[in-house]
């Protein structure tokens, strides 16, 4: 006898079917969902930090790390050669202006101011000789010149005697004449003479003028000798510290190399390095602050190298004031320099969140603190401390501004 077989209801024989189906609704539906109202994440309120969006006082300034060095470092050089014969100073020691730090020993230059000597010695000789005889000399004309001068007189005293005679009748017309004649004679004979001795005072005069220019010539050659010989002594130019000496007993120095470097530590500056992309806004004269132990000391730019390395510029800052205590080579600071003047703005704390929006938008919270949400803002000018808001937001808005690497593409967040 057959046995009757029982159909399975609809519902059970196609149970996987369906089953798959309303899988795939339900997969449709949160696609719509999502694409039309954007994704939301659940996040706890003590895994974000908000801060808030308020009216205050903006001042754009760079804060970055300088380290303390010299005001100024002078590089030593020897001024003759030589080879070194003893060291004094020692690396680490401090100097004061003309203190000795090494001396040189060159056997030439000695030979060479030994001859320089001997010269001076011989044309001093040489010139003590020249005035013995250009004093005689001079003796000389002064008995020539007094022995013209009366010879002169006596013929001069003589034509008037003669004329006399004339007049008195003693002698002719013919013999004052003669007498005439002579004394006009003796009279020229005689100028001319004294003309010659005056010539022969001025020419004395001028070589006794070359000989001492010879013998001054003389001793400014030994003198220069002699300042080299004391050049052979390597003395500091200035005080401070030595910061290195670069050569060893009985090296061979050449003239103008660097043997040595003095640290000036009367003064103090700050070095820093900075991104190029302040370049051109960095100027020297600005202003700027180191804060320690909550005091300020300013500062000012006195140097801008223009060069730019791994895309970095250095500057150098001095203190226009007191500097900070336990001021030493090395020690670092941080350093705010300031690139304007204070001004009103809308501001927000600075945060983590730049990083993955690049300051296109922030999770700006609802008013009731329960949501916040995608939104798009412009970003201006910003400090270490703050952003200046340009545009998205308003005084009183308060927004997430920790780091959003963990919220992924939610456009919305649920705080709980």
């Amino acid at each position: 006898m057959d046995i009757p077989i029982q159909k399975k209801h609809p519902v059970i024989r196609y149970k996987y079917h369906i089953a798959g189906g309303i899988a795939f609704i339900a997969l449709l539906i949160y696609v719509l969902v999502t694409s039309s109202g954007g994704r939301k994440l659940r996040v706890d309120t003590d895994h974000v930090m908000v801060g808030k969006v308020s009216n205050g006082k903006f001042m754009e300034y760079v804060d970055v790390e300088g380290l303390i060095q010299p005001i100024l470092t002078i590089q030593v050089n020897s001024r003759e050669a030589g080879s070194v014969d003893r060291i004094v100073g020692e690396e680490g020691m401090m100097l004061k202006q003309g203190d000795t730090i090494l001396v040189l020993m060159n056997p030439d230059l000695l030979r060479t101011i030994e001859d320089q000597r001997d010269d001076l010695e011989k044309q001093m000789i040489a010139y003590q000789e020249t005035e013995i005889e250009r004093e005689q000399k001079r003796i000389d004309l002064q008995k020539q010149v007094l022995q013209a001068t009366y010879q002169l007189n006596k013929l001069k005293k003589q034509f008037a005697l003669d004329k006399e005679e004339f007049q008195m009748g003693v002698q002719s017309k013919a013999q004052l004449e003669v007498a005439e004649d002579e004394y006009n004679y003796n009279l020229k004979s005689t100028a001319l003479q004294l003309e010659a001795l005056r010539h022969d005072s001025v020419a004395s005069l001028v070589q006794q003028k070359l000989k001492e220019n010879d013998l001054a010539r003389e001793k400014k050659k030994y003198a220069r000798a002699a300042e080299r010989l004391e050049n052979l002594i390597v003395r500091a130019p200035v005080s401070g510290q030595l910061s290195f000496v670069k050569v060893t007993p009985g090296q061979q120095v050449s003239s103008n190399e660097g043997i040595a470097e003095i640290k000036v530590l009367d003064h103090f500056k700050v070095h820093t390095s900075l991104s190029e992309y302040y370049i051109d806004r960095i100027t020297t004269g600005l202003p700027a602050t180191v804060n320690y132990q909550e005091k300020k000391y300013p500062l000012r730019i006195t140097k801008v190298v223009p060069e730019v390395k791994d895309r970095m510029f250095d500057v150098d800052l001095v203190f226009t004031g007191e500097n900070p205590e336990n001021v030493r080579i090395g020690k670092s600071f941080r350093v705010q320099i300031e690139l304007g003047q204070p001004e009103d703005a809308l501001v927000m704390p600075r945060g983590d969140f730049f990083q993955s929006t690049g300051g296109q938008w922030v999770y700006k919270l609802s008013k009731d603190g329960k949501k916040a949400i995608r939104t798009p803002i412009t970003i201006g000018r910003q400090n270490p401390q703050q952003y200046e808001i340009t545009g998205g937001l308003q005084a009183g808005d308060q927004v997430i501004i920790n780091g959003y690497d963990t919220f992924g593409e939610a456009e919305e967040l649920i705080l709980k």
